[in-house]
Formats: C-alpha cells, sequence, structure tokens
C-alpha cells in the first residue's frame, strides 16, 4: 500500500483545555487520513479506553486507527495498525502478532536503518525526525530535507516524514520524497486544528501537483 497525505500524531498536552478526541475529530474532518495515538504515560487500561473511543471517530471517516508502540493495545481494541520504533517489538515480532492486513509503520533514526528496512514488509518507514523538534528527544539527530531525498532515492517503501513540520514546511518535505506529512504540534497545539489540517492538506496536495506536472 502507498500511504499518502496528511498524518496527525496525537500529544495530548498539545491540547490546552480541549479533549484529544475533540481535537482528532476535528484534524480528520479538515482531511487528516490516519491518526497514531501516542501516549507513554498512561495506564494500559486508561489507552485502551481512550483507543476504543477514538475508534469510534474515526470509523465513520474510513481513517485507520495506528497504535505508537504498544501492540497489545492495538490487538486488544483491533486497531488498524501499530507504529514500532527501533527500541520497541521487533518488527517481524508484530507482524506476526498483527497479521498480513494490518499497517505497521516503523522508524528509521540512521542509515542502518533505512538498509534493515528495505528487506522487510512494512507499509511504510518514518523518517525520524526531519528536523530537531521537543516532540521527539530520544533520536540520533535529524535527517534533513537532503537526509530525506536520500532515503526517497534507496528506499522502495512509502515514506512518512515527522519531526519539526508544519504549514511552513510542509511542501519542501513532499518535494523532497515524502509521501506523507505527519505532524503533532502543527494541529495539536492550533487555535483551530480542523482549519489547520485543511490547510496543511491543501500544501501537500498542491506539492504532489506541482511535482507531477515536472
Amino acid at each position: 500500500m502507498t500511504v499518502k497525505g496528511l498524518y496527525l500524531v496525537t500529544d495530548r498536552a498539545l491540547c490546552g483545555d480541549r479533549s484529544l478526541e475533540d481535537v482528532i475529530l476535528r484534524s480528520v474532518r479538515g482531511g487528516a487520513r490516519y491518526v497514531q495515538i501516542r501516549e507513554k504515560d498512561q495506564s494500559t487500561r486508561d489507552f485502551i479506553e481512550e483507543a476504543v473511543r477514538i475508534k469510534e471517530i474515526l470509523t465513520p471517516f474510513s481513517v485507520p486507527l495506528i497504535i505508537n508502540d504498544r501492540v497489545d493495545v492495538a490487538l486488544a481494541v483491533k486497531a488498524d495498525g501499530v507504529h514500532v520504533g527501533q527500541d520497541d517489538m521487533p518488527y517481524k515480532m508484530a507482524r506476526s502478532l498483527m497479521g498480513p492486513g494490518a499497517i505497521i509503520g516503523l522508524s528509521v533514526e540512521k542509515w542502518e536503518d533505512v538498509e534493515e528496512a528495505e528487506v522487510l514488509d512494512c507499509d511504510y518507514i518514518g523518517v525520524s525526525p526531519v528536523f530537531e523538534t521537543p516532540t521527539k528527544t530520544d533520536t540520533k539527530g535529524a535527517w534533513g530535507l537532503d537526509g530525506l531525498s536520500r532515503i526517497r532515492a534507496f528506499s522502495r517503501h512509502s515514506l512518512v516524514a515527522i519531526g519539526g513540520l508544519n504549514a511552513s514546511n510542509a511542501a519542501d518535505v513532499v518535494k523532497a520524497g515524502g509521501d506523507c506529512v505527519a505532524v503533532v504540534s502543527a494541529v495539536c497545539a492550533a487555535a483551530d486544528p480542523e482549519a489547520a489540517s485543511r490547510e496543511l492538506v491543501g500544501i501537500i496536495s498542491d506539492a504532489r501537483e506541482k511535482m507531477d506536472r515536472v
């Protein structure tokens, strides 16, 4: 499968006094095509209950629910997929548990990760981070646009770019080879998550159209 468009990664702390569910609903109304729930501090029970609520929100929009890291939570709520990092459950084990129909993304933080991912049947690789960002502090350095372009030239997988992305640089990310633009604060912290998502969707679409015309 090809993963394209706007990909929302959640951060409850950035939502302010709004509920996470409200921010997600507004974002998918604005055109977000994927939603990944990232919860590092919740109990398993709370995470599962939250994921069930969010899945109910996403189903009418046909937007896949992807769980960050927690394969157990993804299985419990019958999520559409899971995203794993280099320090999480090994990809092959996650695929064995989730099944062939699940969407599974894998983060790449260094070039060796990109090479190793090439022989895997993951649905996308997450290029993380493209730019330095306070929402991702446990990485090995930023790829930059040049790094993203290098991965695009090498990899057969869809590329989900994440890290410091917003309306000011989304077009550059698409031009550098990003199939999907993943955002956190650009939507979660926005005054109007729906308008912010709609703007980003338009930028991504316009950039892709310009590339197709070249």
